[in-house]
């Protein structure tokens, strides 16, 4: 148990101890279960101890349980612990020690079940400790409780009845408590779901008889004897309501100590919880409907949102990434450990879109296992749905092979594939010659029988395109291929006219379209920052929303003034005044643009 479900525990029992019935229901409670109350013995001690004289026979026993940490003749440290924290998996486990102990003729409370009800799930302790001469212990005292009286024998009171193990986790009464009272029940329930946030229920809000609206039946319900004992009036009002309060404490803590993660999720923002992904069905289904694909090769958890958001289709974490971002002249120098990278990056930010991941150069051309062993890793380590390869020579179209039968999807690419480029000479359109057009049409084929999904056709005449498509019965995707294909791809940052400089429309493909001129926006955004910062207009009054009152200010500076720090305290005095001024009329303006409103409107966050 947890040094916090501790300080509930022991708090929720010194605030009820004022109450007789609640004093023998704690001391009960106890006496049940020593291991769940030893880390609050320390503060549960001194109160049963302080009201033992004047109540209940059971409070000396609790008394005498909680500080020496044994009931009978077996300490609490030694007590096996539950493998939960839920108080009703600690119960049916005290029942089958307890049952275990009875079958070997250990002196221990004998058991009862209540009748009319299932074994399994109402078999209750019977609350009756034997004293001397009682046939349940054997007919002799126990050593544990030699300093209480003995409990069961003749002329004795029945014990009070024992709480029962709800079902959320709580330890309560036989009976549940009004609404409005039993704030130690609701604070002991909340410690003991400390790790069920899902079920932290305040106990007040749960109905007379009854763990709550849909809750199953408790597991334990009393004998014959303690079910007919009174039942324990409830707490005082002000007891109750400091007993919530702590209740409360206790749930908010428990629930932040369940996760590293922020209250508030900045980055990913609002999102449906079950989106639905597009899969090869979906692509299939498509492609037989006749309607077109759309894919965008993207490289991080920005893009990978905003493509995902635009409902495209299929999201390709290519080799480019080489150029794009990381500024090299091809796309050779990209290892697969900066492809897994930007891969985990982009399966972050796309929930929808079937995710499609490139096989760098050197990770699949020497061998075939080294083909299935990358491709596995883009798939456990990187999230990808598929890869792609490039090439349609007898090894490539081997090593898609191999990598299908493995069970892995992959989509081929055959035209222009930039990783031949030093045989190829250079980025040259392909296909432009009668020769050459039928070596890429026998390639495509090769690797559709090779069991590839579908194929990227890169920088080729548009009527050999149409062609290859014809010939296929899986999609092609276009970049530079002409409007026939069964799809289109284009890289993000071309799309959208990242790259302002004249260098690098210089480079920019002939086929892109840009759809927008997002780096002339982001280089006049950047430019405007500078020129604020440089002229003081940026953060102003507006930007800094963080203050601090006149009093603190002045205990500041007469404190950096004792330090000597006479130059530090003028500063905190000058900036304060300044800020203040600041606000002050920035509230005034937007009060005049509201058409005078209240003096006391705030001023726009």
């Amino acid at each position: 148990m947890s040094a916090v479900c501790s300080q509930a525990l022991g708090a929720a029992a010194v605030r009820v101890c004022a109450a007789a019935p609640a004093v023998t229901a704690l001391a009960s409670s106890v006496s049940c279960a020593p291991h769940i109350w030893a880390p609050a013995r320390g503060l549960i001690t001194p109160s049963l101890s302080a009201v033992a004289d004047s109540h209940s026979p059971a409070v000396a026993v609790a008394a005498a349980a909680a500080s020496h940490g044994a009931v009978g003749d077996r300490p609490a440290r030694d007590w096996p612990l539950p493998s939960t924290a839920s108080a009703s998996t600690s119960s049916t486990y005290l029942w089958q020690q307890r049952q275990e102990r009875r079958r070997r003729g250990s002196p221990w409370p004998a058991l009862a079940a209540a009748p009319g009800h299932d074994s399994q799930h109402t078999r209750a302790f019977s609350s009756n400790f034997s004293g001397a001469g009682s046939s349940a212990s054997g007919g002799g005292a126990r050593p544990g409780l030699a300093t209480a009286p003995a409990r069961g024998g003749a002329g004795q009171a029945a014990a009070p009845p024992r709480p029962h193990m709800g079902p959320a986790g709580g330890l309560g009464a036989a009976s549940a408590p009004a609404p409005g009272g039993g704030g130690f029940q609701a604070a002991l329930g909340a410690a003991n779901r400390l790790r069920q946030p899902s079920a932290i229920i305040p106990s007040a809000t749960r109905g007379p008889g009854a763990a709550g609206a849909g809750s199953p039946p408790p597991p334990f319900a009393p004998s014959t004897a303690a079910a007919a004992a009174p039942a324990p009036a409830p707490a005082p009002a002000a007891a109750a309501g400091a007993a919530t309060a702590t209740a409360a404490a206790v749930r908010q803590q428990a629930v932040r100590q369940l996760s590293v993660q922020p209250e508030a999720t900045v980055y990913a923002g609002p999102s449906p919880r079950n989106p639905a992904r597009v899969t090869l069905r979906t692509i299939r289904k498509k492609y037989e409907q006749g309607e077109q694909l759309t894919m965008v090769t993207a490289y991080d958890y920005p893009s990978a949102v905003h493509v995902d958001a635009a409902g495209i289709d299929l999201l390709l974490v290519g080799d480019s990434v080489a150029m794009v971002v990381h500024g090299h002249d091809t796309t050779l120098p990209i290892t697969l450990e900066e492809m897994l990278v930007h891969c985990k990056a982009a399966a972050r930010g796309a929930r929808r879109a079937f995710l499609v991941g490139d096989l760098p150069f050197g990770c699949y051309e020497t061998d075939v296992r080294d083909a299935v062993r990358s491709a596995v890793r883009m798939l456990k380590e990187g999230g990808m749905d598929a890869v792609k390869l490039e090439g349609g020579s007898p090894a490539r179209v081997e090593a898609a092979r191999a990598i299908v039968e493995t069970g892995v999807a992959v989509m081929g690419h055959v035209g222009l594939t930039p990783q031949s480029v030093s045989v190829i000479g250079g980025f040259r359109p392909q296909a432009q010659v009668a020769e050459e057009a039928l070596r890429v049409l026998d390639q495509a084929q090769a690797l559709q029988r090779a069991g590839c999904f579908a194929l990227v056709l890169e920088c080729i005449p548009g009527p050999i395109a149409a062609a290859i498509t014809r010939s296929l019965t899986i999609p092609t995707i276009g970049i530079g291929a002409g409007g026939e294909c069964s799809g289109q791809v284009l890289v993000y940052h071309d799309l959208l006219g990242m790259m302002s400089h004249p260098h690098h429309a210089k480079v920019t493909p002939k086929f892109c379209k840009q759809y927008a001129k997002v780096g002339e926006t982001i280089s006049a955004a950047l430019q405007q920052y500078r020129q604020e910062v440089e002229e003081r207009a940026f953060p102003g009054p507006r930007f800094s929303p963080y203050s601090i009152s006149s009093s603190e200010v002045h205990s500041l500076a007469e404190a950096l003034r004792k330090r000597g720090m006479g130059g530090a305290a003028q500063a905190v005095e000058e900036e304060a005044h300044r800020a203040a001024e600041a606000k002050a009329q920035l509230a005034a303006a937007a009060a005049a643009a509201g058409g005078g409103g209240p003096a006391g409107s705030k001023a726009p966050k």
